[in-house]
């Protein structure tokens, strides 16, 4: 028999008994064994060792609290809240590269092996996706993709070095912005994508085909809405017309944004968007498949640029500008949403993070304390400029 307190199930689920009093139950079983005379005091030996075993039992019941936590959706992380979202057939969004097409000219017949390596104006390295042939032209399009993950601009002009020599291969530049990557998906969007996707056994209710988009593979996010009214209404900029479905999508291919758009929206209803695409009814058994004319929105790309000042002091570090530009480009993510409001004082906290050298003084988005996202606008990381005060 120990004197160690246990611990206990409740309405609160597991709850561990204090450190204080396991201390103490230790202390009293090492001097009963001992005849109920032993020293228990924790600047003796036996103190120290009663101290230890404590800290044991103590650290293993915080695991425990922890894994009995991570059944719970709202608390769950890494591999339990994974194992939570194969449940709904969800997986977790692995990082994307950012991905541009460049174009490489040099001499007529000159081959292109897939792997071919260039490098951005601030010195990332791209590597080619397919082998391309150098036709009479003189140049060709190859589709490049980052060597690192994660959301890093690619403007037109920056691809423009060849990093790893192939004869005949004279330059390299890309005449359109890349499509920027995205880092691993978070622990909170991975759980407001499942909590979404709860809706996705209904249909014709917004949250169905909200969480339908949201499942498409590459979809970063969608945003739902409608107007059931007779008259045209303006949500910002936006005009949806009368008695129609507005979908808003940033990411995922037209046709599966389309159909899946298509499988939950309410029979006879109309849609708002500039992006058609033709879907044919393939599950109804029909020998001729009719098809029906699906439109939804790309979001336009909004550009978040971001000025910082922190203090000047002697101990702020010399790559203090890059890690306050990586910070920003971290914490921007879980934030970037359609139809939403950034605020400057959303990434105080992440810069403050980095160390006590971080002494922040303003931030400001686009000029000013916070960015009205349009409901038909995806915002992205822009320039992020550090000035030292």
């Amino acid at each position: 028999m120990t004197n160690v307190p246990f611990p206990s199930f409740g309405p609160d689920g597991f709850t561990s008994p204090e450190e204080l009093d396991i201390l103490a139950g230790v202390a009293r079983d090492f001097s009963d064994a001992f005849g109920g005379a032993l020293n228990t005091n924790v600047s003796t030996p036996q103190g120290q060792l009663a101290t230890s075993l404590a800290a044991v039992i103590g650290a293993f019941n915080d695991l425990f609290v922890d894994f009995t936590n991570q059944v719970d959706p709202a608390y769950a992380s890494g591999r339990m809240q994974d194992a939570i979202a194969r449940i709904y057939f969800l997986t977790r969004r692995a990082a994307t590269p950012t991905l541009v097409t460049g174009t490489a000219s040099g001499a007529t017949g000159v081959i292109i092996p897939a792997g071919s390596l260039a490098k951005a104006s601030d010195g990332t390295i791209y590597q080619s996706l397919s082998t391309a042939t150098i036709p009479a032209s003189g140049s060709v399009d190859i589709p490049f993709a980052a060597l690192t993950t994660g959301p890093i601009a690619c403007p037109a002009g920056s691809l423009n070095r060849i990093y790893r020599t192939v004869p005949g291969w004279d330059s390299i530049t890309n005449t359109t912005d890349g499509t920027i990557g995205q880092y691993q998906e978070s622990r909170d969007a991975f759980e407001e994508r499942r909590a979404a996707s709860v809706a996705i056994n209904a249909n014709g209710i917004l949250p169905a085909i909200r969480g339908a988009v949201l499942n498409v593979p590459g979809i970063a996010d969608a945003y739902v809405t409608e107007n059931a009214t007779a008259s045209a209404v303006t949500i910002g900029t936006q005009t949806i017309a009368a008695r129609t479905l507005y979908v808003c999508v940033e990411g995922g291919t037209d046709d599966d944004v389309a159909r899946a758009i298509w499988t939950k929206k309410a029979p006879g209803c109309g849609y708002t968007g500039s992006t058609s695409v033709t879907v044919a009814d393939t599950n109804s058994g029909y020998v001729t498949p009719p098809t029906y004319t699906v439109k939804f929105q790309r979001a336009a790309s909004l550009a978040a640029n971001f000025a910082i000042s922190i203090a000047n002091k002697p101990d702020v570090p010399s790559d203090a500008v890059a890690q306050i530009q990586a910070a920003v480009t971290a914490a921007f993510g879980p934030l970037a949403r359609i139809g939403q409001t950034l605020y400057a004082s959303s990434f105080v906290s992440p810069i403050a993070q980095l160390g006590p050298w971080a002494r922040v003084l303003t931030v400001t988005i686009n000029g000013v304390n916070s960015l009205g996202v349009g409901i038909n606008q995806f915002p992205a990381v822009g320039t992020v400029t550090v000035t030292l005060v």
